[in-house]
Parts: structure tokens; C-alpha cells; sequence
């Protein structure tokens, strides 16, 4: 018996080591990196440095006088309210807008859907020569787009001539430009799909018209509308493309109206209040974009950082 509760004794005092052992792992440990002062601060100054200009801007678009630096009082003068100067009454300002939604729109209906097909076929192709489309399909994203437009320029002045220089212009390399952008999403999507789907419809006696319409494309519908909202909102604010393919002031974008009216330093609030519209549709554009693609994938596995990568272009 003695021996017996010695061995027991023996035993218990050689666990107890471990077992504080194994308490001390099921502790929280100090993570030396849980207040990084110094990155937070980083992090900060450049969020303040980035946000307080623009918000100084949008500001003084408000602002009832011409000053860009002292406050006069709250007014929307420069939107609506001066029947001369205001975005609403400027024909110059007022044909801007006008100008860069009809371009968004247009490359948007006319980009989207050919990104879509150029996915599809490059997905369904297989060799070398669909390597190749799927490289030629990246080139915008290596081409810097000054290259690109000095080459849609002469393309438009030297090789097509009938093609005049103006809305078809833009629109013709807007869509040039951005058709990689839903080309890229959709393939994205497509593999991360897979063929199974379209093999059971196949098995269910469905043809390839019929399950394209009825099972693929009800199914690249998130990737097809973040496309949308990506062309949408990047033809927005696009500058490059449209300054050099732009004819006269009426068919010149906002991007194009705010950089060459402050830089010959004509500016005022009521640039100020064209550029917080500018900056006001992308913002709705991201929301609507973000909250459309949670509600299309609904039910599927994901985040809501998935959904803000996929809006932004980095998805596959």
C-alpha cells in the first residue's frame, strides 16, 4: 500500500510539470506586435495626408464665394444655384458630365458583352494560339496607357481617317482599352466554376444554346455585373484616352475639363464642385457594385473582402 501511493506520489509530481506546462501554452501569450505604434501612425499620417486635400476641395465646393481659401458661408451656388457659373447652368461644365456618362455608358454596353465572349471562347480554346489571346488579353495592363493612346491617336488621324476624331473616337479606344478588364473577371469565374455544371444540363438533354442562357451566364452573373460597374466607373475618371481622342469642348469628359481649366489657372469653386460630382459617382458606383455583388453571390462561400477584390479587378 505504501508502495503503491509512493509510485502515485511519484507519478503526480512528475505530471505536474507538464501540466503547468500545457497551461502555460493555453495562456494568451504578449504579442509583441499587438500595438504597432509606429505602423498604426504610418498608417495615419497617409490616410490624413491622402483624405484632407480632397476634403478641403469638397468643402470649398460649397463654399457662397469665389475664395478657395477663406469660408464664406454654405451655399450650392456652384452646383445649381449661379445661373451662370454653376455646374448646372455652365454649358461648358454641364456638356462635361453629360459627356462622361454618355462615354461610360456606351463603353460599358459595348466592353462588358465582348469581354464576356472573348472569356468564354478563350476558356473553351485550347493551344498555343489561346495562350497567345489570353497574353494579348493582359496587354492593357502592361502597356502604359500614354503608349496606348498616341497609338489610337495615329490609328484614328493616319490609318482610319473616316473615323473622326470625338465621341466614336473615345468610345472606339475606351473599349479597346478596358474590354481585358471583363475578359480577366469572367475567366476568373469560369474556373473557379468549372465544367461540372454545364455537363449536367448537357445530361439533363439541354444544348449548348440552352445551357449557356439557362445555366453559365445566370452564374457569371456577379462577374458580369462587377465588370460593369469596373468599366463604368474606371471610363469615369479615365484622362489619358479621352485627351488625346477628344475633338472640341463638346465632347470633352470632366477629367479632361478640371486638369486643363486649374492648370491654365482658371479654377474655381465651381471645378471644385464638378470634381466632388466626379468623385461622388465613383464612390455611389463602388457602394452599388460591392453591395450588388454580396446579393448576386448570396448563399456562396466568400467575404466581403472577396467581393471588394473581384469590384476592384485583383479576383484571379
Amino acid at each position: 500500500m505504501t508502495a503503491a501511493r509512493a509510485t502515485a506520489d511519484r507519478a503526480g509530481a512528475a505530471a505536474e510539470p507538464a501540466a503547468r506546462s500545457g497551461a502555460r501554452r493555453l495562456l494568451p501569450q504578449r504579442n509583441p506586435w499587438r500595438h504597432p505604434w509606429l505602423l498604426e501612425g504610418f498608417t495615419w499620417l497617409y490616410l490624413i495626408w491622402s483624405l484632407v486635400p480632397i476634403g478641403l476641395a469638397v468643402l470649398f465646393s460649397f463654399n457662397n464665394g469665389r475664395s478657395q481659401s477663406a469660408w464664406q458661408g454654405f451655399s450650392w451656388r456652384w452646383y445649381f444655384s449661379d445661373p451662370v457659373n454653376s455646374v448646372l447652368h455652365n454649358p461648358q461644365l454641364h456638356s462635361a458630365v453629360i459627356q462622361t456618362v454618355r462615354l461610360s455608358a456606351y463603353t460599358t454596353l459595348i466592353a462588358v458583352p465582348l469581354g464576356v465572349a472573348f472569356a468564354l471562347g478563350i476558356n473553351r480554346w485550347r493551344g498555343i494560339t489561346a495562350s497567345a489571346f489570353n497574353f494579348v488579353m493582359l496587354l492593357s495592363f502592361v502597356i502604359p496607357e500614354l503608349i496606348f493612346g498616341v497609338a489610337m491617336f495615329f490609328v484614328f488621324t493616319v490609318l482610319f481617317t473616316s473615323v473622326h476624331l470625338g465621341t466614336l473616337a473615345e468610345v472606339l479606344g475606351l473599349v479597346t482599352w478596358n474590354v481585358s478588364w471583363p475578359a480577366i473577371i469572367v475567366q476568373a469565374r469560369l474556373a473557379t466554376l468549372g465544367r461540372q455544371y454545364e455537363e449536367a444540363a448537357a445530361d439533363l438533354g439541354a444544348n449548348q444554346f440552352q445551357a449557356m442562357r439557362r445555366v453559365v451566364l445566370p452564374l457569371l452573373s456577379p462577374a458580369i455585373f462587377a465588370s460593369a460597374v469596373l468599366v463604368f466607373s474606371g471610363v469615369i475618371d479615365d484622362f489619358v484616352l479621352v485627351d488625346l481622342l477628344n475633338s472640341s469642348a463638346g465632347n470633352t469628359p470632366m477629367s479632361v475639363i478640371i486638369y486643363s481649366t486649374q492648370r491654365g489657372g482658371n479654377g474655381g469653386p465651381a471645378l471644385n464642385a464638378l470634381g466632388t460630382i466626379m468623385l461622388l459617382m465613383s464612390l455611389v458606383l463602388a457602394i452599388i457594385g460591392f453591395a450588388g455583388y454580396r446579393w448576386l453571390t448570396r448563399g456562396e462561400r466568400g467575404s466581403g473582402v472577396e467581393a471588394l477584390t473581384t469590384i476592384t479587378g485583383a479576383e484571379g
